[in-house]
């Protein structure tokens, strides 16, 4: 332990400084903070380091730390944050909680103790990532982004730059953990031509209000479950301009985050979701400077961690994670092939359970962006996308005026180097021409698919589906399949069994 809050962090491991009947002291380590989990709270105290980006080197920049952890926390979690809490010393030269005659020594902030199976890292490794999980916390990240303070003249392309020497320089220095400086050069390289490619769009996103004072670290260690519901906590406190960042750098941290550990299912439902519900698709070219950066600042964070000796981990295993950051950081900036797939069939065919198998593996991370028709009808309306509309919804106009969206934000998706994949009946033969065309626009390769299932399968589906944006039901199905769709020059599959049958046929169809 650092030697200047040696005193401090024996106080705060001892059952004795508590309540009496207070529970064993549980301890979590971070490179800038350790928590003792006691009874029915959570204590946090900074450590007293400073690094090139931080500073706690002293009670005063400690104790107003806190205080800015207490203030800018409550605005996504206030039922955890509790009180900046003071720790003196007696007048027998004992520590005490609250303020003595002196001056504090340290300070902690107390918040609310949640159950650590609860914290969306530990649920992501017991397999509780469900898509429904997945859609409210986009919610909730939308909505704090939308409610966040806007910081216009800030951010841009100034700031990603000066973003980018100071995390390049922090694993040049990271000495132990085995970074080879020939990937370090060839990763500064691939940011300066990717700043310089992307400047203009940092700086326009930058007018627009799209920079804002937002969370800044937001991982699955840093959401849990409250009542059931997703919350983001411990956001950056030690530097306004760390968090005064565009929204999709914000985003891109936990998607990085979920790529890193292994589920790109999620990260790809959490990226096409937030899109939809922000309507950010224009900011689309930045993600693989942001995933990038973020993967960065994981590969020298965690370093840090293991050069101290912080953490319950084995210091190699350590580095070696360090190390993989930094090869993710690399692949992210690697250009890949854009390419426009189209997914049509009558409701209930599965079409959207093909699209979302087929998006992680498409592209640049985190995958292809999915354009569905339900979604965008929905938002269309200013509705949510699970929530059901009136039958003048899907008049012959609204449905042109859906599909026009859809051609809209896939070109936007193939501008911006991804690959899309579009989620529509496509019962029109005008209509599948259309996709075909946006394709041809941007010059890329365009797969349509048809999926084919038996009528039986297809009603027994729309009939199981709970939370579903599409709205489909039997008589929508049988005016449906009364229609002829006219000639179809699409690759048609047979998607009358499970899912994973249905995708290997696809994979198959997209090598031809």
């Amino acid at each position: 332990m650092d030697d200047p809050q040696r005193e401090i962090v024996a106080f705060l491991s001892d059952p004795a400084s508590y309540p009496p009947g207070t529970s064993p002291v549980e301890i979590i380590e971070t490179h800038a903070s350790l928590v003792f989990l006691v009874g029915p709270r959570a204590y946090k105290l900074k450590r007293a380091v400073k690094y090139s980006y931080l500073d706690f080197s002293s009670p005063a920049l400690r104790r107003a730390a806190c205080a800015t952890e207490l203030k800018l926390n409550r605005r996504t979690a206030p039922q955890l944050y509790l009180e900046v809490r003071a720790i003196s010393r007696g007048a027998d030269g004992t520590l005490i909680w609250g303020r003595s005659e002196g001056e504090p020594i340290d300070y902690v902030v107390v918040m609310r103790r949640f159950d650590q199976r609860d914290l969306l890292e530990n649920l992501a490794q017991s397999g509780g990532l469900s898509p429904a999980l997945g859609y409210a916390l986009v919610a909730h990240i939308a909505k704090f982004h939308g409610n966040a303070e806007e910081r216009r003249g800030r951010g841009g392309t100034a700031a990603m730059a000066e973003l980018a020497r100071t995390n390049i320089a922090v694993l040049r220095g990271s000495r132990a953990a085995g970074f080879a400086a020939a990937q370090i050069d060839r990763l500064e390289s691939r940011l300066r031509g990717e700043l310089a490619a992307q400047g203009s769009l940092l700086d326009e996103r930058a007018q627009a209000g799209r920079v804002r004072l937002c969370h800044g670290d937001l991982h699955l260690r840093n959401i849990c479950l409250v009542d059931s519901r997703p919350v983001l906590f411990d956001c950056v406190e030690f530097s306004e301009a760390l968090a005064t960042i565009d929204v999709l750098y914000d985003l891109a941290f936990l998607l990085m985050d979920l790529g890193h550990r292994r589920f790109p299912d999620v990260a790809n439902l959490v990226f096409n979701r937030y899109l939809d519900l922000t309507e950010e698709d224009d900011g689309l070219a930045l993600m693989p400077l942001f995933l990038a950066l973020r993967a960065m600042i994981r590969a020298h964070v965690g370093a840090t961690m293991a050069e101290h000796g912080w953490g319950s981990g084995d210091s190699a295993a350590a580095f070696a994670d360090a190390r993989r950051y930094l090869d993710e950081a690399a692949a992210a900036l690697v250009v890949q092939p854009a390419r426009l797939v189209a997914v049509g069939g009558f409701s209930g065919s599965g079409k959207s359970a093909l699209a979302a198998g087929l998006a992680p593996e498409l592209g640049r991370l985190p995958g292809a962006r999915v354009l569905r028709s339900d979604v965008l009808r929905k938002l269309r309306f200013g509705a949510a996308p699970e929530s059901p509309l009136p039958a003048e919804a899907y008049t012959a106009e609204i449905t042109v005026q859906v599909y026009r969206d859809l051609r809209d934000r896939a070109a936007a998706a193939l501008r911006a180097g991804y690959c899309a994949i579009i989620d529509a009946v496509a019962l029109r033969p005008e209509e599948r021409d259309s996709f075909a065309a946006v394709a041809a626009a941007a010059g890329v390769p365009f797969t349509g698919l048809w999926l084919d299932a038996p009528e039986a399968t297809m009603r027994a589906r729309l009939g199981a589906r709970r939370g579903d944006a599409s709205d489909a039901t039997e008589p929508v199905l049988r005016t449906q399949l009364s229609r002829d769709p006219g000639p179809l020059d699409w690759v048609r599959l047979d998607a009358g069994g499970a899912p994973d049958a249905t995708l290997a046929a696809a994979h198959r169809a997209m090598l031809h």
